[in-house]
């Protein structure tokens, strides 16, 4: 089902929208003040985790807690898997926080519970067709995606209590999670690698890798050559290594290919 925002002309889309949704020249974010001073602040990459880190499977340790914002976005978790994709991704940002205590953990678990959410009010025949074909990562789709979740969460954040500082803060991480190349802040990497995170897992497989077209030997493939190198954290690092490796294990993959 596809969700459609009822109250908002495209006009008053465009003027709500995250200013920086449309696309940028190659470089310029890796130029931009905040992502020069998160380099400089963690030199070392991947970064290296001050807490503890759990691989064990996802599933042993769900998300729990904000369950005000969940209840708030429920339409939008019925387009795109979003209601697999979104509580996997957040579980496994709880562990990222974990692993990373400096992190502003409200900050990223409630972004990352709202990032995809802009995947409900766009035209879902697309998403498949434009946001998983071709040069996917450059796609006009994903850049709507992530100017419509800002709207999302300026909608919802307010009634819950949350201030314009805030929800500021999640719509920079919000606006860019899919279609910039580097990370503002370390909140902005630990959401990031949570939103990579659950392709590793075995339910995360077999859903991404309908959505590419691809069977499981091949999409494990691309995730080992293409997605694990994106991961900033080194407990993504580790999540990700030993899921991966699991996945493989369960589907046969050295044989089924």
């Amino acid at each position: 089902m596809n969700t459609t925002d009822q109250q908002a002309t495209p006009a008053q889309d465009s003027q709500q929208a995250h200013p920086t949704w449309e696309k940028a020249a190659p470089g310029q974010h890796a130029r931009d003040p905040r992502a020069v001073a998160f380099a400089q602040d963690f030199p070392e990459r991947p970064i290296p985790a001050a807490g503890p880190v759990s691989t064990a499977p996802i599933s042993t340790s769900p998300s729990v807690g904000l369950e005000e914002l969940w209840a708030a976005i429920v339409p939008e978790s019925r387009t795109r898997s979003n209601d697999i994709h979104l509580p996997t991704s957040t579980a496994y940002a709880q562990r990222l926080c974990d692993a990373y205590p400096q992190a502003d953990r409200e900050l990223v678990l409630a972004t990352i519970i709202l990032h995809d959410t802009g995947w409900a009010h766009v035209d879902e025949s697309r998403i498949i067709s434009e946001g998983f074909q071709g040069d996917w990562r450059k796609a006009a789709i994903r850049y709507e995606h992530e100017a419509k979740g800002c709207l999302v969460a300026r909608r919802v954040l307010p009634g819950l209590g949350y201030d314009e500082e805030f929800i500021e803060r999640v719509c920079e991480i919000i606006d860019g999670h899919d279609t910039r190349q580097v990370a503002f802040s370390l909140e902005d990497a630990l959401v990031r690698d949570a939103d990579r995170l659950w392709r590793f897992d075995i339910t995360g497989v077999c859903v991404s890798s309908s959505w590419f077209g691809m069977d499981p030997a091949t999409y494990t493939d691309r995730l080992d050559r293409e997605i694990l190198p994106e991961l900033i954290t080194g407990a993504a690092v580790q999540m990700a290594r030993t899921d991966l490796a699991r996945t493989r294990g369960l589907l046969r993959t050295e044989v089924l290919r």
